[in-house]
């Protein structure tokens, strides 16, 4: 339930407005001045602050200045019997999601604090999706494989080379590419995902470049392709040895002019996309066999970043199963789980054919499955490797 701060110096101000919270069942405290108020403000997580203006000691707006310094979600309502629109527009400026006059319209007040209550979820959402986006993009590890792959990214994030990351399913190709784009010039632009070994051939062509309403039977609008999104950013094309021969033979020619075509239509389009690719198939062999355009192996392959098997950087095991403790508990709003150096040991003792994420959802078992802490008996009974 929400939990609303009432400050104001007048009591009878307090209990009208407590009273009718609580009836909409809302959590409410008090604080009968600005003092008071910014110590609570300090101490707890308010959604809601209800904050009178003129008061003793110290103003409402003074408040709600050092709130903001503190960096506290809260949305602040402001209310004053001796309100004027420059009052408003300072509070405004100052951080306060809106302003009332005493005596407050009950109707208006209600709709303003669920509106607060909406705009409060939609600043922790945001605060914990770019948490997640951040942590997303931190590569985990301090081996010399590990470390290889790092000093290459930052030396290749900020030129426009195509890159090639190369390496077996669940070794983080995805992450390697996301830090190129992080660490580039691109970086404000899109990011822009193209999985080519889920998409079936036939459509492939229409995914990167579009297409024309009515280009096929389908095709009952018009659609903006993989290029066209990226413009600006940064594509990323996993799994590129997939990709039929003929969709590569489009690929090449939009890398060699960066311009594309939409299936089904005539004008050509400029576009200025930086791409990364991304397979665990080996190229040249796919070369030999005809099934993969050399021309165009050359065109992404500027720069090859191969990414190690977790078998070849088991060092990183602790630092990976630290990090996935913690990400994980964040997840499920739990406690961080401890977990044994001989628990750890263990884990060490697998080759991984599955890679980081078999290694993170083993991690996720055991947090389910285990005590407070994961024992080495644990990781035996419910690894599940050999």
């Amino acid at each position: 339930m929400a939990k609303i701060l009432i400050i104001d110096d007048e009591k009878t101000i307090r209990d009208t407005l407590r009273e009718i919270l609580d009836y909409e069942e809302y959590t409410t405290e008090e604080a009968k001045d600005g003092e008071e108020g910014l110590a609570l403000i300090k101490k707890n997580e308010y959604d809601v602050v209800l904050c009178d203006i003129k008061m003793p000691k110290m103003t409402g707006l003074e408040v709600l200045e050092k709130a903001m310094e503190l960096g506290k979600d809260a949305q602040f309502i402001m209310i004053s019997a001796h309100g004027t629109i420059e009052t408003a527009v300072e509070a405004t400026k100052k951080g306060a999601f809106d302003f009332i006059q005493k005596p407050p319209d009950l109707n208006r007040m209600l709709l303003t604090i669920r509106n607060a209550l909406d705009k409060t979820n939609l600043v922790t959402e945001t605060k914990v999706l770019r948490k997640k986006i951040s942590r997303t993009i931190d590569i985990v590890g301090e081996s010399e494989a590990i470390t290889h792959v790092k000093d290459t990214i930052e030396k290749v994030a900020p030129t426009d080379a195509r890159v090639l990351v190369t390496g077996p399913n669940g070794t983080g190709k995805e992450l390697v590419a996301r830090w190129l784009h992080a660490k580039s010039g691109r970086s404000s632009g899109p990011f822009v995902e193209v999985n080519c070994a889920a998409i079936p051939s036939e459509l492939i062509e229409s995914e990167l470049f579009g297409h024309e309403k009515g280009a096929f039977t389908s095709a009952i609008k018009q659609r903006i392709g993989k290029f066209e999104q990226a413009n600006g950013g940064t594509l990323f094309l996993d799994e590129i040895g997939d990709m039929s021969l003929s969709a590569q033979a489009k690929v090449l020619r939009a890398l060699q002019e960066s311009k594309i075509t939409k299936v089904g239509g005539d004008k050509e389009k400029k576009v200025n996309v930086r791409v990364i690719a991304a397979t665990n198939k080996d190229l040249k062999k796919a070369i030999a066999d005809n099934k993969f355009r050399e021309d165009l192996y050359h065109r992404i392959s500027v720069i090859v970043i191969k990414v190690p098997p977790l078998k070849e950087r088991k060092d990183d095991i602790p630092l990976l199963v630290d990090r996935f403790l913690e990400d994980i508990a964040n997840e499920y709003g739990t406690k961080k789980k401890s977990i044994a150096e001989k628990a750890i040991s263990c884990l060490q003792t697998s080759d991984w054919s599955g890679n980081i994420r078999e290694l993170r959802n083993v991690v996720e078992r055991l947090i389910i499955m285990s005590g407070e802490e994961i024992k080495e008996e644990d990781v035996k009974k419910y690894a599940d490797f050999e």
